[in-house]
């Protein structure tokens, strides 16, 4: 009975898991269009997060798709603890499948078949088919662990006394929701620990009242893994852990108080059916959490952020290893870091022009820096399988990366710069004012300054080949020293370079997202 219950788990975990990656990927960048398209208030920022939980089968996968939002500066913190709440409802879900389908599927006449065709379709499909294949080999394996479990707790019901092993009183309640915690942190999973609970319950191993108190600990339970997340994180994974342990622990606090209350308006929904009664009396306290938090969802937000405050750097703080995973997310919160970054290395350099060398060095070493973390960042991220827009869009990263490295190498250079900015500004090509619209864009890609900047990089290319021939006719008429000449020539190369970098990397910032492949030639 216990290898039983130990398979049946297993399989129940290797089925949610195969099903969660199959959705995600067939899911595509569904992830990223819903949130950016869909949130915006807290109703519906609730409705995303419980919608696309119950879509993908995974609160997790949604949380670490939030975090990179709010990292990409797509949803704010407040609209993020919506979808955080949404997806705590969402993955209530779980529970009603396995009570509404699991205990009535014919294993062998629904399950079976399920994985036979979601296998096949796995091995000759290619792209969504193949994703959509794995998913529904997943859901079925979610069916078979579940018909596991049942004989194992069925086994188990007349072996196993949980009012002596639990005590009586305070005591009772104590013990069964901190088993509760243990379930959810020794599978990993809270989907897991319901499902063998509800099993249990079925099967007559418990009774509803301790199994709705497992389940209490089993929805505080997450919150260690999710505490445990957030040591060393960033500050909005950290944030949102500590967002999702504070409404976890309200919730089952609520739930608590009017426990007895709770399980009799369920008992009255699902028709005297205690597995469905159990579901029910999931998502009544996990709605209860939300209830209690969503009309005061900024004072909320704003007590967290004084919880957690910024640290780190303004650039790259948001680039969390675990948002890499999501293709979409990971190149949008990489691409508003380096619109940072151009900012900065604007700034910087309008500094350097007006004399201030010191501040201008001290800010395109930040930049440097930021630089480095976006890349090491980028190295994985992937976004082979994707669709093309996506593919590109990684790709015009990676380009303005390139870009904005060697704009920031370039400028740090030491050159005689005064001899020269005076003509070049008069050709029309003017850096300081061309630094100004980058110095003020949003960093959203629709009102990047590319076209001004391309105006700019013609006029200094066009004025450097100009003044070019001049110094050339003065050095040989005497009028220059060849030393001098030299000088002059690097300085009107060195306004070339750093106007021309600074217009591609925007350019693939900005315009690049949707450019054609040609564009990616330099």
């Amino acid at each position: 009975m216990i290898w039983l219950l130990v398979g049946g788990i297993g399989l129940f975990l290797l089925g949610m898991v195969l099903m969660t990656e199959g959705l995600r990927s067939a899911a595509g960048d569904a992830l990223r269009q819903i949130l950016s398209r869909f949130v915006s208030g807290p109703i519906s920022a609730l409705a995303s997060g419980a919608g696309l939980t119950m879509l993908v089968q995974s609160s997790s996968a949604v949380t670490v798709a939030t975090i990179g939002f709010v990292s990409a500066g797509l949803v704010s913190f407040p609209q993020a603890i919506g979808v955080l709440l949404g997806a705590n409802l969402g993955t209530t879900s779980t529970g009603w499948i396995v009570s509404v389908l699991g205990f009535k599927l014919d294993v062998r006449a629904v399950a079976l078949p399920l994985i036979g065709v979601g296998a096949l379709s796995r091995l000759l499909g290619a792209g969504r088919t193949a994703a959509l294949g794995t998913a529904l080999s997943g859901f079925g394996l979610i069916f078979v662990g579940i018909d596991t479990l049942k004989k194992a707790m069925e086994g188990l019901a007349g072996r196993l006394d949980v009012a002596s092993i639990a005590g009586g009183g305070a005591a009772h309640v104590v013990v069964l929701v901190g088993f509760g915690i243990a379930m959810t942190i020794v599978l990993q999973s809270s989907s897991a620990a319901v499902a063998t609970t509800l099993t249990a319950l079925h099967g007559g191993a418990i009774h509803l009242g301790d199994a709705a108190l497992l389940v209490v600990g089993q929805n505080v339970g997450t919150t260690v893994t999710a505490a445990l997340a957030g040591l060393g994180a960033t500050v909005p994974a950290r944030r949102t852990a500590a967002a999702h342990v504070l409404f976890n622990l309200a919730a089952a606090f609520a739930a608590l108080a009017i426990l007895p209350l709770l399980l009799r308006g369920a008992l009255l929904v699902a028709g005297g059916d205690d597995a469905m009664a159990l579901a029910a009396s999931h998502t009544g306290f996990n709605l209860l959490g939300v209830l209690l938090v969503l009309p005061w969802l900024r004072s909320f937000a704003a007590f967290v952020e004084r919880l957690v405050p910024e640290r780190g750097s303004a650039l790259s703080r948001y680039l969390d290893p675990s948002v890499a995973a999501i293709t979409p997310v990971a190149v949008e919160a990489a691409r508003r870091a380096l619109a940072g970054v151009a900012r900065l290395t604007a700034a910087a350099l309008r500094l350097r022009l007006a004399g201030r060398k010191a501040e201008a060095e001290h800010q395109l070493g930040q930049a440097r820096a930021a630089l480095e973390e976006v890349r090491t960042f980028l190295a994985a991220v992937r976004s082979e399988g994707e669709s093309r827009r996506l593919r590109l869009r990684h790709l015009s990263v990676l380009h303005a990366l390139d870009h904005l490295q060697r704009l920031a190498k370039a400028a740090s250079e030491q050159v005689d710069e005064p001899a020269v900015a005076a003509t070049l500004a008069g050709s029309g090509g003017d850096l300081a004012a061309a630094l100004v619209p980058v110095e003020t864009w949003t960093g959203e890609a629709e009102s990047a300054p590319a076209p001004t900047l391309l105006t700019r990089s013609a006029a200094i290319a066009q004025a450097r080949r100009a003044e070019r021939v001049k110094i050339m006719e003065r050095t040989a008429a005497g009028e220059l020293d060849p030393v001098t000449a030299l000088a002059r020539n690097e300085a009107l190369r060195w306004f070339d370079r750093l106007t021309y970098h600074l217009w591609r990397a925007i350019h693939h910032l900005g315009n690049g997202v949707d450019a054609a492949p040609e564009v990616f030639d330099d």
